[in-house]
């Protein structure tokens, strides 16, 4: 019998940090989260929890943990979509449907009784946090952003009842022909100059952030207020992802684009793969990992692109592109054998069409399900 035991001990939260280290352990595709990060969940000044709630659950079979689920009420969200939904999140179990319907029901059980009618996920706290399950590249590393998990994990959530809500897709993107890549960067320069628009300079990342972070953020909340799961910042959530970005993000990898009154208009993110140097410290972080760390920011062989944001007033003018010539410019002259775009939604052609600029390989699909709860 399934035992399922809300999240409420140090001990109880340990293990619900350990479980997928212990479940994907030897696997050559699981890239886990920073351990200390995960830690953070359950402090109480965890920045997320200005606007949401949260709940945590342990599954035991015979005195062995076997499985594990949180639920999130997005307050905000709901008040923008005028919902009464609840997110699932963090979902691992063993191949058993009796343990997944177990945790599941204990999610919609505490859905139900906060007045919510919907569970939707996996979907964090924002769209910067890991979400969607993946459904397609179960052989394919994972990046650091994004969560891995097995194949049998979409049969045990539609077992519980849930069905699809929407999709994205994630693609490899090669360097296209030397004189493809020529030709964008040139027509870049020409539309940057026609609408009188120039990239922002920065000494370091450090002078990046004091100089365009702001611009970014409301940036960010203005392109992103329309897409599946995405949700305005608090300031305390900017502030704990500026900290993020100080310590990964070099200044080769970002750019921003500016107008005549050195406003941001379109800006670029891209994290240098972390995921094989988190793999080998299993998350935990130690001088050694440390250095693995540093040396995979400084010297990275992959890229990943964490966000890419253009001000809908510039939508339709084809400045995207002069983020997409800058990833071309570092697959160039830094050697770097691909760039990885994290999660697009499929129905996001804007982006999409982006990436048919470069050689792209759609490599992993990811999932979003959805069920009505009585």
């Amino acid at each position: 019998m399934v035992e399922i035991r809300e999240v409420k001990t140090k001990r109880e939260q340990r293990e619900f940090v350990d479980f997928p280290l212990k479940l994907y352990k030897g696997n050559p595709y699981f890239v886990p989260p920073l351990y200390g990060d995960e830690l953070k969940l359950f402090r109480s000044d965890y920045p997320y929890y200005d606007c949401c709630e949260a709940v945590y659950f342990n599954a035991y079979e015979n005195g062995k943990m076997v499985g594990r689920i949180s639920g999130i009420l997005q307050k905000t969200a709901n008040e923008l979509e005028n919902a009464k939904r609840v997110r699932f999140t963090r979902f691992d179990s063993i191949d058993s449907i009796e343990v997944a319907k177990a945790l599941f029901t204990a999610v919609e059980q505490w859905a139900k009784s906060i007045g919510m009618d919907t569970v939707c996920g996996p979907l964090g706290f924002s769209d910067l946090e890991r979400e969607g399950l993946l459904v397609e590249g179960f052989d394919e590393l994972s990046t650091f952003e994004e969560q891995y998990n097995f194949e049998y994990y979409g049969k045990l959530i539609e077992a519980c009842g849930y069905e699809k809500e929407v999709d994205w897709l994630e693609s490899k993107l090669y360097l296209p022909d030397l004189e493809d890549a020529d030709k964008l960067i040139k027509t870049t320069d020409f539309i940057l100059k026609r609408n009188k628009l120039h990239f922002g300079e920065s000494k370091n990342i450090r002078d990046f952030i004091n100089k365009y972070a702001d611009d970014m953020f409301s940036l960010l909340d203005r392109s992103y207020q329309h897409l599946y799961g995405t949700v305005p910042l608090t300031d305390k959530t900017k502030k704990m992802l500026i900290e993020s970005f100080m310590l990964i993000v070099d200044n080769k990898h970002v750019g921003v684009v500016l107008n005549e009154d050195n406003e941001v208009v379109c800006f670029g993110i891209c994290f240098p793969s972390l995921a094989k140097a988190v793999q080998k410290c299993n998350g935990k972080l130690n001088p050694i990992s440390l250095i693995r760390l540093l040396y995979a920011i400084k010297h990275p062989k992959v890229i990943d692109l964490a966000l890419v944001g253009v001000d809908p007033a510039y939508a339709n003018k084809g400045i995207g592109s002069a983020i997409i010539a800058n990833v071309m410019r570092m697959l160039r002259d830094e050697g770097i054998e691909y760039a990885e775009t994290n999660l697009n939604l499929e129905t996001n052609y804007n982006i999409l069409n982006q990436w048919k600029r470069f050689k792209q390989v759609q490599h992993k699909r990811r999932r979003s399900y959805v069920k009505t709860i009585e």
